[in-house]
């Protein structure tokens, strides 16, 4: 995890190749505070950050980002309103590749969209 503290993942479970990820939100992490003081939202570097770190640990493989596509962000996310954030991520492999399709929500509001394509690492 990049930023230590900032998330913590509630549950987890997969019905196929569909892996269902619940996490928890740090409101008072330290990031809030410079995005945006007094009106924090989720970056969404952040997001695509937490996307990742959950594709890595169920593949079990450390990931190099190489492709993001159709990436849309339908909704702010507000730590303090919305901390709990469901994760639905399709995975599937390829040769050396790792591909994704991201559907991200808070309470009943699609919250991020994105496809993402990564390069298996050595390390």
């Amino acid at each position: 995890m990049i930023l230590k503290d900032f998330y913590t993942v509630q549950s987890q479970h997969t019905l196929g190749s569909t892996i269902t990820t619940i996490i928890a939100v740090n409101k008072d992490h330290e990031i809030f505070k410079g995005h945006f003081p007094n009106n924090p939202v989720m970056p969404g570097v952040c997001m695509i950050q937490i996307i990742k770190e959950i594709t890595e640990e169920v593949t079990k493989k450390s990931l190099f980002i190489s492709v993001l596509s159709n990436i849309k962000f339908m909704a702010l996310i507000n730590p303090e309103e919305n901390p709990i954030l469901k994760i639905e991520t399709i995975i599937t492999e390829e040769d050396n590749e790792v591909k994704i399709k991201n559907t991200s929500w808070f309470q009943d509001t699609m919250a991020l969209k994105l496809s993402a394509t990564f390069k298996i690492t050595d390390s």
